[in-house]
């Protein structure tokens, strides 16, 4: 009997190691399998396809009140379900329409500290439902609102366990209520007048330190969905407080150190594990509140906003508000996030299997198309918004021969999803009709499939002829070996019956390829870190490069227009393109282009001398002005503004030069389809002769001024040293000592007369 093995076709699949049909259409999109078997050969070479199962038009309808439909009868994505057969290595694409439908039901939970610094936020809530369920009348009449409050867990050093403190953890003068660590007070309901009344019985209560309890109250309300009372609808979690929180691995501290399960624990509508599980951490929220399409609301005080806003941007489709410290502002804010919340829609999927991989294209508003990690959003987008997502899902291999898998796309906060079904094409259409045991293959040690042998567990060989156990003889190695000098399977396989079995790389993408297993398609040059510069293959250790490319590791562009100067020429006609660069020829010039010249006066200074020879008949050329300007002819305007402007002429110089006698000329140079233009103002600009009267009045009177401030100088300087002498005149006259003995020149009087009237009186 003729028989043929089948053979990969195709670039890169000839030089695969494929046994089978199936493992050669896997080798690439592009290998194709042909298919020999009694001399008729068939060529195989299957697609991938997609089948959309369910297709529902999003919902189109107006928020009048003729109409209110249940949440299961609003569609907002299309479609919800298809079916993608993959084909290794190629890409199958769908498009999904994303629609804000008008009136959607709202599902709101109030979730709030009660701890006692929340005493006067409490009086403000009391009134929030029906206030609130007619502020949200303006956006859905389809809406219901339930209330739920939070301390601590119930132990040291959380709270404090005297009898009395359990009773009454305020001071005695001071009504509270036993702490506890979460209660669902009210679950979710229309009816607004009795969330008021149920709110206006709570009592504040208290606890020692700071942080609160409220983590696991998130958890409780986002996993007990039927105490809850959760619909399918767009549900909200309001968070109201003013301090942090506790997180996995606080509660240590009281001695409780198994981790939070994620289940619900309520009795009577009371969390009762607070003291055998620790805190979730946030991590687990996350995937709590995505699980089950709650988007949270932080409604905090300014002090711990900065907290809450790093909490934000680790928890998806999430908004903190800023509360007033009496929560007076508590409608506006929820108002305000939920719009936020609900302006943004943003998809995610669950986990791929292994080897499958998925990107996305936005086509948001106003024509933006993003790609990459923003080809999963779309933000501004108003009630009755469409907007359009392109979805690629790729198998690198075939993880899952003969079964499916399912993935799930849904936007975040929303309950709806696209259920998409993976079938992975992993063989042939002629594997069907192998023959089990085929004496075609040796002694029937395989399966014929496919005009091949698929060989038992154990053997191998191209009909299945040897057995792995064989020993290795020289001969059959020598069958592996290029020559003498060369390793077996160049050390890149096992020689096995003569055959060459290349090695299996971690990377299905990488594979050691040929006879001999020299070939190899990861070894080739790199540029910019990139496998041929990202712009090629590697076939066999050297790069195939695309379409303008070229070099060792294709980085090298054949391209010219990065070196087009803004004058059309190439690299300013001063040097040669080489792999998009220009590289000049003269060494004055440089530049991505060779425009620039550090050393050159420029264009304006270069073509100064003859602008002033040729259009005012002076400057240093005026006398050899034929002959060295005879190709340099400019055109005369009367005035500055009938000079070209650049919009005219993008690649324009204006300049402005000084002439010996300083007086101002202009003109413009231009080169255009390599054509000079100069453009010059005939009239020249020169400064006007100096006014001498006033510069001789200004002379004179600085003289003036300048004398009597001399002379003023002078008297002051007099005044100073006159009274400075009278001073110290005054003090020496204050020290003088004066002699009191009797004067050397009287005498005394020769004869004395007396009065003979005087009686001694």
């Amino acid at each position: 009997m003729e028989h043929l093995a089948s053979l990969c076709y195709g670039n890169e699949c000839t030089k695969a190691s494929a046994q089978s049909c199936g493992e050669c259409i896997q080798v690439g999109e592009m290998c194709g399998c042909l298919c020999q078997h009694k001399g008729c050969s068939k060529v195989e070479n299957p697609r991938g396809n997609i089948t959309i199962d369910e297709n529902k038009p999003v919902t189109n309808r107006k928020k009048d009140g003729s109409e209110k439909l249940k949440p299961d009868q609003i569609t907002q994505i299309q479609p919800q379900k298809l079916t993608l057969k993959l084909r290794a290595g190629e890409q199958q694409k769908f498009s999904l329409r994303f629609k804000r439908a008008e009136d959607y039901p709202i599902d709101m939970y109030y979730l709030m500290d009660l701890s006692y610094s929340m005493k006067d936020d409490l009086e403000n809530v009391k009134n929030l439902g029906t206030d609130l369920m007619h502020e949200m009348q303006t956006i859905t009449s389809d809406f219901r609102i339930g209330f739920g409050s939070f301390v601590e867990k119930t132990v040291m050093p959380y709270i404090s366990t005297t009898p009395a403190k359990l009773l009454n953890p305020c001071t005695s003068d001071q009504n509270c209520t036993s702490p506890f660590s979460y209660k669902n007070v009210l679950s979710l309901t229309e009816d607004g007048k009795r969330f008021n009344t149920l709110v206006s019985q709570q009592q504040i209560s208290g606890n020692l330190d700071s942080p609160e309890g409220g983590f696991d109250a998130i958890m409780q309300v986002a996993v007990c969905g039927e105490q809850i009372g959760w619909r399918n609808v767009t549900r909200l979690l309001v968070f109201s407080t003013d301090a942090g929180f506790h997180f996995a691995g606080d509660g240590k501290l009281g001695g409780i150190v198994l981790p939070n399960d994620g289940k619900c624990h309520l009795t009577n509508n009371m969390y009762t594990m607070s003291h055998y599980y620790d805190y979730p951490s946030i991590a687990h929220l996350v995937q709590k509140l995505s699980d089950n399409n709650i988007q949270t609301i932080f409604a905090v005080t300014e002090e711990f906003q900065p907290v809450y806003k790093e909490l934000k941007n680790l928890i998806p489709k999430s908004a903190v508000g800023t509360l007033s410290a009496n929560s007076s502002n508590v409608i506006k804010l929820i108002i305000d996030a939920y719009n936020s919340l609900s302006s943004e829609v943003i998809l995610e999927n669950s986990k791929l299997p292994e080897g499958v991989s998925i990107s996305y294209v936005s086509h948001c508003k106003n024509g933006v198309s993003e790609t990459g990690d923003n080809g999963r959003k779309c933000s501004n987008i108003s009630i009755g918004d469409e907007v359009l997502f392109d979805v690629a899902i790729t198998a690198k291999g075939c993880p899952s021969p003969g079964k499916s898998e399912t993935i799930k796309i849904k936007p975040l906060g929303f309950n709806e999803e696209v259920v998409v079904v993976l079938n992975f094409i992993c063989e042939c259409e002629c594997h069907k009709s192998g023959i089990p045991n085929s004496p075609d293959c040796h002694f029937g040690n395989g399966t014929l499939e496919c005009g091949a042998c698929r060989c038992n567990e154990g053997r191998i060989g191209r009909v299945c002829e040897c057995s792995k156990d064989d020993v290795r003889t020289e001969d059959l190695d020598a069958n592996c070996r290029m020559d003498n000098g060369t390793d077996i399977c160049s050390n890149n396989g096992d020689c096995v019956c003569g055959t060459c079995e290349c090695k299996k790389r971690d990377n299905p993408e990488e594979r050691y390829e040929g006879k001999y297993c020299e070939c190899d398609n990861f070894n080739c040059d790199r540029s910019n870190n990139k496998l041929c510069g990202g712009h090629g293959r590697c076939v066999c250790r050297k790069c195939v490069c695309d379409a303008n490319y070229t070099g060792s590791a294709c980085d090298c562009p054949l391209d010219k227009q990065p070196c087009m100067a803004s004058n059309g020429q190439e690299c300013n006609g001063r040097g040669q393109c080489e792999c998009g660069v220009c590289k000049c020829t003269d060494t004055k010039f440089q530049g991505p282009t060779c425009e620039i010249c550090p050393t050159c006066p420029g264009v304006c200074a270069e073509h100064k001398n003859c602008v002033q020879c040729l259009a005012f008949k002076s400057g240093e050329l005026k006398d050899v002005c034929e002959s060295t300007c005879k190709n340099f002819k400019p055109i005369l305007v009367k005035k500055k503004e009938d000079l070209p402007q650049p919009n005219s002429q993008p690649f324009l110089t204006h300049c402005k030069e000084r002439d010996a006698n300083d007086c101002w000329f202009f003109f413009t140079y231009a080169t255009k389809n390599n054509t000079t233009e100069v453009y010059v103002v005939e009239e020249l600009e020169c400064p006007a002769g100096p006014d001498i009267i006033p510069i001789v009045a200004g002379l004179v009177a600085g003289i003036v001024l300048i004398g009597l401030a001399l002379l003023l100088i002078w008297k002051l300087l007099m005044i100073i040293h006159d009274r400075r002498e009278f001073a110290k005149f005054e003090k020496e006259k204050m020290n003088a000592k004066w002699d009191t003995g009797e004067n050397p020149i009287y005498k005394s009087a020769v004869t004395t007369v007396v009065n003979p009237k005087y009686e001694g009186k």
